[in-house]
């Protein structure tokens, strides 16, 4: 089991910037992948970015990729979101996931935990 909590999400101001946080207790393992997730009210779930537990190799989805970026910290068990350049377009409830496998998947169903969400919310 893992635990995925997410925190950091917030309003804020067209070309502003937040930082997400996804705390990750239980059996991890430094292969696997955490994925940040996205779902805006009457849309389907957006893929937005996977990393390796490890915090080692990424995959950006092509909508957030000059402006989005994740990283690890290791003593801290945490995966960061970090969102610069923020558009209303990016409204939307935020979510963690965590993937038990080597490999990063853009579908959410390949992943088996999920966080609470954090709703980050974007003004003109």
């Amino acid at each position: 089991q893992v635990q995925l909590v997410e925190s950091g999400g917030g309003l804020v101001q067209a070309g502003g910037s937040l930082r997400l946080s996804c705390v990750a207790s239980g059996r991890t393992n430094s292969w696997h992948k955490v994925g940040w997730f996205r779902q805006a009210p009457g849309k389907e779930r957006e893929f937005v970015v996977c990393i390796s537990w490890s915090g080692g190799s990424t995959v950006y989805a092509d909508s957030v990729k000059e402006r989005f970026a994740t990283s690890r910290d290791n003593a801290k068990n945490t995966v960061y979101l970090q969102m610069n350049s923020l558009k209303p377009e990016d409204t939307a409830a935020y979510y963690c996931a965590y993937r038990s496998y080597s490999s990063c998947s853009f579908n959410g169903y390949d992943y088996e935990y999920w966080g609470q969400g954090t709703q980050v919310t974007v003004s003109l």
